[in-house]
């Protein structure tokens, strides 16, 4: 984590570590943290792309993520093609706000999104990693990631935490597959 930091600071300066609120467990809101992967002015680059171009405001409006993020730092790309922009989420789970395996931790904007889903989202905290990851990273669509969500919480077991724990690994390592 420490290099992670450094190279950060070196590379894109500033801050190295960019928090969000999140919606957590029964919809308390939280700060994740994560490294920062992103240009400075990040939300105003967002702004202005999805103003003067109809096909990133049509991919950000289905799947909140574009194809390809012009705010997005060399080193936040590869930060999040190998997940290590994650890593201070460590500190949300040492404090209680996170789980190791969980839904994925979203923005409250976000909530209206899930219907009906939305009961099982707010049963559990939101985790570093969970089943969508495991099972498409970026090439899942939206709505699947809610119902994959979903279907995590209703049938959680131990077992099946430590199976998504395993597929992680491989999911990390797919260099390709991440966001």
């Amino acid at each position: 984590m420490l290099v992670v930091f450094l190279l950060i600071r070196a590379t894109i300066g500033g801050p190295a570590v960019y928090s969000h609120i999140r919606v957590g467990f029964h919809g308390k809101p939280f700060n994740c943290c994560k490294f920062r992967t992103m240009v400075a002015n990040s939300d105003e680059v967002l702004r202005e792309l999805l103003a003067r171009d109809p096909e990133a405001a049509r991919q950000w409006a289905e799947n909140r993520k574009l194809k390809n993020d012009p705010r997005i730092t060399f080193l936040g790309m590869i930060l999040r093609k190998s997940s290590l922009d994650e890593l201070p989420q460590l500190f949300n789970v040492l404090r209680g706000e996170m789980s190791c395996v969980g839904p994925r931790p979203i923005v409250a904007d976000e909530l209206s999104r899930y219907g009906g889903f939305v009961v099982d989202y707010l049963a559990a905290k939101p985790g570093i990693t969970g089943l969508w990851q495991v099972t498409g990273r970026s090439s899942t669509d939206y709505m699947s990631r809610v119902a994959l969500d979903s279907h995590y919480v209703r049938n959680w077991s131990l077992r099946a935490d430590l199976v998504i724990l395993f597929r992680t690994i491989f999911a990390v390592m797919r260099f390709d597959d991440a966001s």
